[in-house]
């Protein structure tokens, strides 16, 4: 059984819930701590609060990265800033599929008289991050750090 006590991730949801009911309550929008709990757990796409929490203690659901979180790393070369934007994987899997959302567009051709441009991007990582797939030098196509 997962100890809840330990769970960063379970953690990390009620810190964002607390967040973010302080940040209301200083508009003048008072919430329940329970309501913001529900919020956060929809911000993640869960359907309740006891969904997400199922979800994070699920054996195989330790990943460090979750939908939302800030990253850093390079793609093709290129570093960037961004957060993430989808994550798929399968319980007790070795690979996730990632999409990641860069702040600032990033030029993928290294060709001096074109560019290419992409702010949206999908990659197969392992669980240290670096995709599986490589370039013609032999470097990762996408390093992902949390930032």
């Amino acid at each position: 059984m997962t100890d809840l006590k330990d769970n960063t991730r379970i953690a990390g949801y009620k810190a964002q819930a607390k967040r973010l009911r302080q940040e209301l309550t200083g508009k003048g929008n008072e919430i329940t701590h329970a309501q913001a709990l529900e919020l956060v757990a929809h911000q993640n796409g869960a359907r309740d609060w006891n969904t997400l929490r199922a979800l994070a203690t699920r054996p195989g659901n330790d990943r460090p990265l979750a939908v939302g979180d800030r990253v850093a790393g390079r793609y093709l070369g290129q570093t960037f800033t961004g957060y993430v934007h989808g994550l798929t994987h399968a319980p007790n899997a070795k690979h996730t599929r990632i999409t990641l959302h860069f702040d600032q567009p990033v030029d993928v051709v290294t060709f001096d008289s074109f560019s290419s441009f992409r702010q949206r991007v999908s990659a197969t990582i392992g669980e240290d991050g670096t995709s599986v797939y490589k370039t013609s030098d032999g470097s990762p196509q996408l390093v992902v750090t949390q930032a």
